[in-house]
């Protein structure tokens, strides 16, 4: 099973396929197809057939016993080791918590969000190749594009000057912005000179102003000084 792809949550199981489910990870021991048709009072092959659909979820796991004596090897089904991979997560929770820490950790915390931000927004532009040069034009378009897959909802500044500023009019982690300005919001700027460095654009980011419209923070361009 690809782990990328998140199973169907418990409950949107069948009552059926949670019953075959249950049996399995209440043995003590892997059991196989018979013992588990068995343990529910239902035909064999109806079991098979929720197994193999649990195994194909990555929710329980197939094996064949080495037979101790003559006779066919037999397949057993256990659960798959680790949690079930359905029910709720808290990742805004733990966000939080790694970022209050970091607050309480003093003076220079803005500088380090800003370092990591231009780890990941190396990490993250599209790149292109050693011997190609941007224009200004392709390095924003390429930023723009990549602040638009994190969700920033990013729009060009129309006042006709290039490079003119970058409106953020959406911000993906805009809680946490609003109680942790002073570490996401560097990390915001941070994203934003790390690609266009890794780029190498004509282009650098020279300061992020946190809403400073109604709707937007603005992400000031300018040309690169090292280009």
């Amino acid at each position: 099973m690809d782990n990328s792809q998140k199973p169907p949550d418990r409950q949107q199981l069948s009552e059926r396929r949670r019953a075959v489910l249950d049996a399995v990870q209440a043995a003590d021991a892997p059991l196989g197809v018979t013992e588990v048709a068995d343990r529910l009072d239902v035909h064999p092959n109806t079991v098979r057939f929720h197994l193999d659909a649990l195994v194909t979820q990555g929710r329980v796991q197939r094996t064949v016993e080495q037979p101790s004596g003559p006779g066919r090897p037999r397949t057993v089904y256990a659960p798959q080791p680790g949690m079930d991979r359905g029910g709720t997560r808290r990742y805004q929770l733990l966000a939080r918590m790694l970022l209050s820490q970091l607050a309480s950790t003093g003076p220079g915390i803005d500088a380090a969000a800003t370092d990591a931000g231009r780890a990941w927004g190396r990490y993250l532009i599209e790149h292109v190749p050693p011997s190609r040069r941007l224009t200004a034009d392709e390095a924003v378009g390429r930023l723009v594009a990549m602040l638009d897959d994190l969700g920033f909802d990013p729009q060009l500044g129309n006042d006709g000057e290039m490079p003119g500023p970058v409106r953020l009019r959406h911000c993906p982690f805009l809680e946490l912005a609003e109680e942790y300005g002073t570490i996401v919001c560097p990390l915001h700027l941070g994203l934003i000179q790390g690609a266009l460095a890794e780029l190498r654009a004509p282009v650098e980011a020279t300061g992020l102003e946190p809403f400073a419209e109604p709707n937007a923070c603005l992400a000031h361009l300018a040309p690169s000084t090292t280009a």
